[in-house]
């Protein structure tokens, strides 16, 4: 049986959640977004909270069940505090004339190539260049989020001699001896 499912969601003043057939919308200061609820999660409503149990399914599927009831409260609270106070990722670029410039929906980045690496943000997703070596994306999705996040660190992943590269803010990299004579 899930733990996760088990724990109740508190709804934050200035969010509204409803509930249609097996749809879910919550609306937020940043904005409204909507996910699907699988057919065995039971979600019931009372006072701000939320509740996630399953409904009766036979017992070779209640595992199962409890499984999807657990992955609707991770993807709820998720949606809930997207529309709130939304998710940021941290990018920090190391290395000699690793530069990133934000520019409306494109992300200028000088990354040690021939050229310089435009990317386009996806829909929703915005990115801050507070200094030149830092990236912040924002948005909504959590995994819009991410996924920009690691769109951004594949162009130059962290390397594990000297360490340079795109990495995340709290990031470790295990940094590699050199090469002996």
């Amino acid at each position: 049986m899930s733990r996760i499912a088990k724990e109740p969601i508190e709804i934050p003043a200035g969010v509204e959640v409803s509930l249609n057939g097996l749809t879910m919308t919550a609306k937020g200061t940043l904005g409204q977004m909507q996910m699907d609820v699988h057919p065995s999660v039971l979600i019931t409503t009372a006072e701000n909270i939320l509740k996630f149990a399953v409904v009766d399914v036979d017992k070779k599927d209640e595992r199962k069940a409890w499984a999807q009831a657990g992955t609707a409260r991770a993807n709820t609270a998720n949606l809930i505090q997207g529309v709130s106070t939304g998710w940021e990722k941290k990018l920090t670029l190391i290395g000699v004339g690793y530069r990133a410039k934000a520019m409306g929906k494109v992300l200028d980045l000088t990354l040690g190539f021939s050229h310089p690496v435009k990317y386009a943000l996806p829909e929703g997703i915005t990115a801050e260049t507070p200094s030149q070596t830092e990236i912040v994306v924002k948005g909504m999705d959590k995994q819009k989020v991410g996924q920009a996040a690691a769109e951004i660190r594949a162009y130059r992943p962290p390397e594990p001699y000297k360490g340079k590269g795109v990495r995340y803010e709290d990031e470790y990299v295990v940094r590699k001896e050199a090469k002996k004579k």
